[in-house]
């Protein structure tokens, strides 16, 4: 064997940044899921459960890059959305027990789940349908059946869009991140890295289908809470101070009815503290799940 092959075999693998990694799709009882995944391809899971309207693209991709430095992770887009067929449910159960198929799809016998806001009730319910097939959680963004304003997510969406269409701006500026100068440069930046990705972009998400989560999302904070004692995983619960979206005061009363959960709350965060800061969380996550 030469230099040359033993300098090759020495070098490390190519990592594939979110930016690159192709958009698969898979078959889910007739219907096609357009899915990313990247990562290891050993260890436990990390399904990411997006946010409202939210399509592949919309994850910032610090958190999945620093995620998938060390553990698989699999974005997906939810039934009717994006490039996945089918029609969105207008339930949050019903969403759950797609995920649930597309998980069981892979062969996975148990995973980690990371939800954000909508991907947070998601979350939820898959962990009460299907308990022995989440390992861990993460509930980023969000809050329990029945939370506080939860039910006026649609008012709060609607009117911030009304507001950035009137601004010329981004209606994300508004709805996930505070309005203070650090909010404000976050902002900014986090849209910059959205568009990091220039090729195989994911089609947005459809009127039709945005109303059916906005129905979704309504129903699920009018419903009486769920009993979440009874869940026993480690859930660690995560949110800016200042959400607007859905009221910081629910990751604090979510972190309450899970008997193993820990909460953390950044300063001067918004909705999505999770991509304003990003780093300390992919930090805190990893630790969080490798624990």
């Amino acid at each position: 064997m030469n230099v040359h092959q033993l300098s090759r075999l020495s070098r490390p693998a190519a990592i594939i940044k979110h930016r690159d990694v192709p958009t698969k799709t898979v078959d889910v009882g007739g219907t096609k899921f357009a899915y990313r995944e990247l990562g290891p391809t050993t260890g436990v899971p990390v399904i990411f459960l997006t946010h409202l309207s939210a399509v592949l693209d919309n994850w910032d991709p610090r958190v999945v890059d620093g995620i998938a430095a060390k553990r698989r992770v699999i974005t997906f887009d939810n039934r009717g959305v994006g490039a996945s067929g089918g029609s969105t449910p207008n339930t949050v159960e019903a969403m759950a027990r797609d995920a649930v198929a597309f998980i069981r799809s892979f062969g996975f016998q148990q995973v980690d789940l990371l939800g954000l806001s909508l991907g947070g009730f998601i979350a939820q319910a898959i962990v009460q349908l299907e308990p022995n097939l989440v390992r861990k959680i993460i509930l980023a963004g969000t809050g329990p059946a029945g939370g506080t304003g939860i039910d006026r997510v649609t008012f709060v969406t609607v009117f911030d869009m009304i507001r950035a269409a009137l601004t010329i701006k981004d209606p994300k500026n508004y709805l996930f991140f505070t309005q203070s100068p650090n909010g404000k440069k976050a902002a900014r930046e986090f849209l910059q890295r959205l568009k990091e990705r220039t090729n195989d972009r994911d089609k947005p998400i459809a009127l039709g289908a945005f109303n059916q989560q906005l129905k979704a999302v309504r129903a699920f904070g009018q419903e009486r809470p769920a009993d979440l004692s009874r869940i026993r995983h480690p859930v660690l619960v995560v949110n800016g101070d200042h959400d607007r979206m859905v009221p910081t005061s629910n990751s604090v009363d979510l972190a309450r009815r899970f008997p193993n959960a820990e909460l953390v709350l950044y300063e001067d965060g918004g909705h999505t503290a999770i991509f304003q800061y990003h780093g300390a969380f992919v930090e805190k996550a990893l630790d969080f799940l490798e624990a």
